[in-house]
């Protein structure tokens, strides 16, 4: 614990300023800038393996079908080259979002050789035969959760056979994020912290080494410790559009506001050229659009924000691209989901219970994602705005299909950990609406106790990196129900405790601010004042 701590500290106290020595990218001529790494092969063509290496360096930068046919092209320049069949069978495992394709890793080892045996025959060093070994545990046989647990190992007996190479180092870092499922264990994801900042100490034009930094640090408590790191990430890979966002994981928790817009603007830029080269439409929703969007409400910029929304439905109205799948709980996978968790936001942050957003009609097929949270939406808005008839309508939608989906993830055979802090996330949205119920009807204590205890269970729930995992946060949920219940001492303690869990949030320091001057707080009105001050330099 020692010598992770130590490590840490030198996020703040070293990296940044080794982070700007690297050559600037328009000092370098031919390809992509995408950071620097070395990784020596048994490559025999030039060619392949400067293939390989770019293909390295953008699955270091999750940009997974780009280094796909990177590695292809290595392959298809060296047919034998066992390591170009390994990294195309690598672009299969996304350990961040617990996503996986067995079958096509396979199919991509297997191109190499038929079998396990052949495929580390065909490896042109120990080394390279150990890289290959533990792709046999991670697209082998049994559960998901074991297989990650094995290749973890693996790569920890790699790592200490191997103590200097970076890319082991950085495999194992990832591979703690792995066994956690996309569920944050603060513990694991320091020491992959740590061990990321071995490599970005190292190498600090290692697009791997700030990515998993970042990645070890995003939540509210640690993220200080990722600025450089983000910042060099930023500058490094200026040609990849995740180098671009993944600066925002920082800036959105430490409410740097109006770098979050920068940087997500850039990400969806450098992907729209992407996507203009291979002739497709620019995208105007997803996860860059997203937290932009999310970005301009914090700074106030509606209108900015509003248009974003609507170009987001244009895009699905011209897509002709059908609803998510009933399971499918990730927003960002489809065009539907995108434009309703943008729609979502949109209300919410600007309090726009009234409004003609709300008229807006979705085609959700059967899936359960994107109807759950417009049902959310709606409901909330009618307790909210004394429309307690359409309140209660979509209450009972939202409890229909909130039931129907729990019904559905109680018969997986494996329960993957990121639909369990789902049912958890349904679980507080669902004691919102109680609270929100209670309030409408008057039964102001009554709702009080329940939205201190949606908080309360918030609090318990691991720390989900992006805006908010609860639409509504729930600590300013709870301070919005103190100050109507004129309680504004105590609202002050709620507010406070959601800007510990979202550092900068507008809408909590405007609370604060509203229940400070109610009793005369001079010392929380100062805070307040401050730090929204400090939140809106000129963009």
């Amino acid at each position: 614990m020692i010598r992770i701590l130590s490590l840490l500290a030198a996020l703040v106290l070293g990296a940044g300023t080794a982070a700007h020595e690297g050559p600037h990218p328009e000092d370098r001529a031919g390809g992509p800038v995408l950071g620097r790494l070395e990784f020596p092969t048994s490559a025999t063509v030039p060619a392949a393996q400067a293939a390989f290496i770019e293909g390295m360096l953008l699955l270091h930068l999750f940009e997974y079908e780009a280094a796909r046919e990177r590695f292809g092209a290595a392959r298809a320049l060296e047919p034998g080259f066992a390591m170009a069949h390994w990294g195309e069978a690598m672009t299969y495992n996304h350990p961040i979002w617990d996503e996986q394709d067995p079958e096509q890793a396979r199919q991509a080892l297997n191109r190499l050789a038929p079998n396990p045996q052949g495929r580390a025959a065909a490896a042109g060093s120990e080394r390279e035969r150990a890289w290959l070994a533990g792709l046999e545990i991670l697209f082998g046989d049994g559960p998901k959760a074991a297989r990650d647990r094995a290749y973890r190992r693996h790569l920890e007996a790699m790592a200490e056979r191997w103590p200097d190479d970076h890319e082991i180092r950085l495999f194992h870092a990832l591979s703690l994020f792995g066994v956690h499922a996309g569920v944050r264990d603060i513990p694991d994801y320091l020491r992959a912290a740590a061990l990321s900042q071995d490599v970005f100490s190292a190498n600090p034009e290692h697009p791997g080494a700030a990515h998993y930094l970042i990645h070890g640090v995003d939540d509210p408590e640690h993220a200080i410790l990722g600025l450089s790191a983000a910042r060099a990430l930023q500058r490094m890979a200026p040609d990849a559009p995740h180098a671009q966002h993944m600066a925002s994981h920082i800036f959105l928790e430490l409410g740097m506001w109006a770098e979050l817009i920068a940087t997500n603007r850039a990400a969806v830029s450098v992907g729209n050229r992407q996507r203009a080269r291979r002739g497709l439409p620019p995208r105007r929703s997803g996860h860059y659009n997203y937290w932009l969007q999310y970005g301009l409400l914090q700074r106030g910029r509606s209108d900015e924000a509003r248009a974003m929304l609507e170009a987001a439905r244009a895009e699905l109205a011209e897509s002709g691209q059908p609803p998510p799948s009933p399971l499918d709980l990730d927003p960002d996978s489809s065009l539907t989901g995108s434009l309703v968790q943008m729609w979502a936001r949109q209300i919410i942050e600007t309090r726009d219970w009234h409004g003609e957003l709300l008229e807006w009609q979705f085609d959700f097929g059967d899936s359960h994602d994107p109807p759950l949270n417009a049902a959310f939406v709606r409901a909330l808005a009618g307790f909210l705005s004394g429309r307690s008839d359409d309140g209660h309508r979509w209450q009972a939608e939202f409890e229909r299909l909130r039931t129907e989906l729990l019904g559905r993830i109680d018969v997986q055979p494996e329960i993957p950990p990121q639909h369990h802090s789902y049912r958890e996330r349904l679980h507080v949205l669902a004691t919102e609406l109680a609270a929100a119920e209670r309030a409408a009807n008057g039964d102001l204590d009554a709702a009080l106790a329940l939205a201190e205890r949606a908080s309360r269970h918030e609090g318990r729930m691991p720390t989900v990196f992006g805006p908010p995992f609860i639409d509504y946060p729930s600590a300013e949920f709870h301070g919005d129900l103190l100050r109507r219940a004129g309680r504004p001492s105590e609202a002050i303690g709620a507010y406070r405790l959601q800007l510990r869990r979202s550092q900068g949030k507008t809408l909590s320091l405007r609370g604060l601010l509203a229940a400070a001057e109610a009793i005369g707080d001079a010392e929380a009105a100062h805070e307040a004042r401050t730090r929204l001050a400090d939140l809106a330099p000129p963009d």
